[in-house]
């Protein structure tokens, strides 16, 4: 990636405090930041544009983390994308 490029990064958090919170650090950065409330919005904004990197939130409601990188990893247009898991 260039000095001019922004890398993308999908944040998948249920607390819209923490999505805040990343959010703001990585923009700062200069990364182009995408939040998301839950594991299946994160799924639609993934297949529709995968990002560079994807923070994830091991627990939340629904779809927990462990589903949501298992979803990600069983795609082949996803399963590259690296995953970091979060959690407080």
């Amino acid at each position: 990636m260039s000095k001019d490029e922004q890398g993308s990064v999908v944040i998948v958090d249920d607390n819209p405090h923490n999505l805040q919170v990343l959010s703001s650090m990585l923009q700062q950065a200069n990364y182009k930041v995408r939040p998301a409330l839950s594991g299946e919005i994160a799924l639609r904004a993934i297949a529709a544009s995968p990002p560079d990197l994807v923070l994830l939130d091991i627990r939340m409601p629904g779809m927990d983390g462990y589903e949501t990188c298992e979803r990600l990893k069983a795609n082949p247009l996803t399963r590259d994308i690296p995953v970091i898991f979060i959690t407080p």
